[in-house]
């Protein structure tokens, strides 16, 4: 064993040997199942001996002993190793061994290095945002982008290769009224000062001036024809429509720094629904039913008796047409081990039935099968439980929010710091405005519905992005005063394993990083490492107070430049996957 990037790991392996050694019986069943211990009882723990023990009407605690006795000895110089109750064995790390982590752990790229074995060599495709052209993106809109965001960092750093996809709702019948009011209300003054305000006045006049079963509606309806059918017109206009709405998302994009590497809409699948009525057909999975291409999934006790329509009575393709097209393309053309599709928890009965056809389709047609996760999230509410809404009862504009967010994050940077040049401050309230917005969203597990609190996610204490940003702020102050670089060899090299209880409790802190990248990734909630990163600031704020790190001692010094250096470095990266920015000074 060494002080590799993922000591969990490694410890389990260790075990595994010390099972074959010790000659216990089957000893190729046995599973450690080493995960963060309690702090109290040390820095792991193996629950595992219980299981196998109670499996084979064995004594665990003794199963326990035999398995610490059979450890080499090269991990009794790392940790010092208890058994605790049953049989549960703990392992509390040397001080030399927390001084070899932070010692090999010296950058991010080492930091990744070591974490990307989890996705190494495999493409992830990750499905997030997907707001509709000719809508502005309101506040229902912000946690999938930062949610998403987040999970396509968190997989990239555990090895993927990961492919952004903004799966945009661009087509459908909301276009042929839009271009029924654009022809008759367009303002050309307003489409050429703001093209996105312009086009949601159209959809909306268009949507109330074409009621069900109207006259207006069928000559609507006649709109959309023409633009299937590739009238050039109303495909010129469709297409008008798409570039002036993307060009609105990217500014929400480029603020909350988010890029895609595609934007393949539900209008790039239409030519590819009809391989999927075909294939799911020959396949015996997909029947006529009242009219309409349906598969049923009888097997499953909430969907034994509603289909899945694929094709609507009229002739018409859905979402599930072209969802079902979407993921035959990720598998073929991206060659996608894992697919990823961010939405909120409304839509788990689509992406559940979904998912069920694709994979017996899939099977039936000998197509590859990438990983399918539906990742869910809740509603954003205002602090009476209500939707988050403005006074007048309409959605917030998430542009609207993010100025909001900065304005306060402006008036809060002024007062506390008024000495600080203007533009300075103006650059630290975008950065923490907005990371804050990011952060509170990401902090919380993403099933639940979270209140949406200014006070709290501006607060420069709890689990906020202020706090943690101010942390980053504080530490490259010491380095500033100190004159030395943060990392910077020279100014380690001296340093000596951690001594006082802080030290230690901050160096015990800084070794658990990977298995806070771990539960995050492989759960695919970045919310474990929001918890992770909080820890880590309070953690280090209880040792910056209680141990002087600009000392006289070098090697004291060294040590404690040292655990300044790494906690930058972890926090600095860990906010990084999270899709926060940061900053030097506050």
């Amino acid at each position: 064993m060494h002080a590799s990037f993922h000591l969990a790991a490694d410890l389990d392996a260790v075990l595994r040997a010390a099972a074959s050694a010790a000659g216990l019986a089957d000893a190729s069943a046995f599973a450690p199942e080493v995960r963060t211990a309690d702090p109290r009882h040390g820095d792991f723990q193996a629950n595992g001996v219980l299981a196998y023990a109670k499996s084979r009407k064995l004594n665990p605690r003794g199963i326990a002993e035999q398995l610490v006795a059979a450890l080499p000895p090269a991990v009794r110089d790392l940790c010092e190793v208890t058994i605790a109750g049953p049989g549960f064995i703990n392992f509390t790390l040397r001080p030399a061994a927390l001084l070899a982590w932070l010692r090999t752990h010296d950058s991010e790229a080492h930091l990744r290095t070591g974490a990307a074995a989890a996705h190494a060599g495999q493409t992830w495709v990750v499905d997030y945002s997907a707001p509709n052209t000719a809508k502005q993106m309101h506040v229902g809109h912000l946690r999938s982008a930062v949610i998403g965001e987040a999970v396509c960092r968190l997989l990239a750093f555990t090895g993927a290769r990961v492919i952004r996809d903004n799966h945009l709702g661009d087509w459908g019948t909301q276009f042929g009224k839009l271009i029924y009011a654009y022809k008759r209300w367009v303002n050309p003054a307003a489409l050429a000062a703001d093209a996105i305000e312009e086009l949601e006045r159209l959809y909306k006049l268009g949507n109330e001036a074409a009621p069900d079963g109207s006259p207006e509606l069928e000559v609507a309806r006649r709109e959309l024809v023409l633009l299937q059918q590739g009238d050039p017109e109303n495909v010129a206009l469709w297409r008008k429509f798409s570039e002036v709405s993307l060009a609105a998302f990217q500014e929400i994009y480029d603020r909350l720094g988010i890029r895609f590497d595609h934007h393949l809409g539900e209008s790039f699948y239409n030519d590819k629904v009809d391989r999927v009525y075909r294939e799911l057909t020959e396949a015996g999975l997909a029947q006529v039913s009242e009219g309409a291409l349906v598969v049923f999934h009888p097997e499953h006790p909430r969907f034994k008796t509603q289909p899945f329509i694929i094709r609507k009575a009229d002739g018409a393709s859905n979402y599930a047409s072209t969802d079902l097209a979407t993921a035959l393309y990720r598998s073929e053309h991206f060659g996608a081990h894992g697919i990823v599709i961010v939405t909120d928890f409304r839509q788990a009965d689509h992406f559940e039935q979904l998912f069920l056809t694709v994979r017996k389709w899939f099977a039936a047609r000998g197509h590859r099968l990438p990983e399918l996760h539906h990742v869910t999230f809740g509603a954003v509410t205002g602090e009476d439980g209500k939707a988050l809404k403005t006074r007048s009862g309409d959605v917030i504009r998430l542009k609207l929010l993010l100025d909001e967010a900065v304005d306060r994050a402006f008036a809060i940077v002024t007062e506390k710091s008024p000495e600080i040049p203007e533009d300075e401050r103006r650059e630290i309230a975008r950065l923490v405005g907005i990371g804050a917005v990011q952060y509170a969203d990401l902090s919380q597990n993403r099933s639940s519905n979270y209140v949406f609190s200014w006070d709290k996610m501006l607060a420069l204490d709890g689990n906020t992005a202020p706090y943690l940003l101010y942390a980053v702020a504080r530490i490259h102050s010491i380095f500033r005063k100190a004159g030395v670089t943060p990392g910077d060899p020279a100014a380690e090299a001296a340093a000596t394993a951690p001594e006082t209880p802080t030290e230690i409790a901050l160096a015990r802190k800084l070794v658990k990083f990977p298995d806070a990248i771990r539960l995050a990734a492989d759960g695919l909630r970045p919310h474990y490492l929001c918890l992770y990163l909080f820890e880590l600031a309070s953690d280090y704020s209880s040792f910056n107070n209680a141990d002087k790190v600009l000392v006289d001692d070098p090697a004291l010094r060294a040590r404690r430049l040292l655990l300044c250096a790494r906690t930058l470095l972890l926090l600095e990266t860990g906010l990084r996957l999270l899709g926060v920015r940061t900053l030097q000074r506050m």
